[in-house]
């Protein structure tokens, strides 16, 4: 089983689909990477030899931010906004929507389930 970047990719997938399993990699970024160490993205990561894995595994490790560095640099983006104080910022440490959706309905993902407000009965006075 081929190990690249703390991750295992899975077996009898091809190259391609299987280094999307990476986060940070997506299907255009792991054709580009295949393309450059000329490794067929149609084998499947069971056939990959130990020095395609290296090939593989040196390409991602100089050329692109993945998993760990990535996720602390998505991370840090994030804390800068909320320092600036900027709208988007303000929108994340409020837990909603950033990019301009509408939270009268729906932006139940980033609201989290819905918060129901007990209604008080009001008591009938007889005359």
């Amino acid at each position: 089983m081929a190990r690249i970047a703390g991750v295992d990719l899975p077996r009898n997938k091809r190259v391609e689909i299987g280094l999307t399993y990476i986060f940070g990699i997506g299907r255009s970024l792991s054709a580009k990477i295949l393309k450059q160490v000329n490794i067929d993205p149609n084998k499947k990561t069971d056939q990959l030899g130990d020095d395609e894995v290296g090939l593989i595994r040196d390409h991602i490790e100089k050329n692109v931010p993945v998993e760990g560095d990535l996720r602390r640099t998505i991370g840090m983006n994030i804390k800068r906004l909320m320092d600036l104080q900027t709208y988007r910022g303000l929108r994340h440490r409020k837990s909603l929507p950033v990019r301009g959706q509408r939270t009268h309905t729906n932006a139940r993902t980033r609201k989290g389930p819905r918060k129901t407000v007990a209604v008080r009965k009001q008591l009938k006075v007889s005359k």
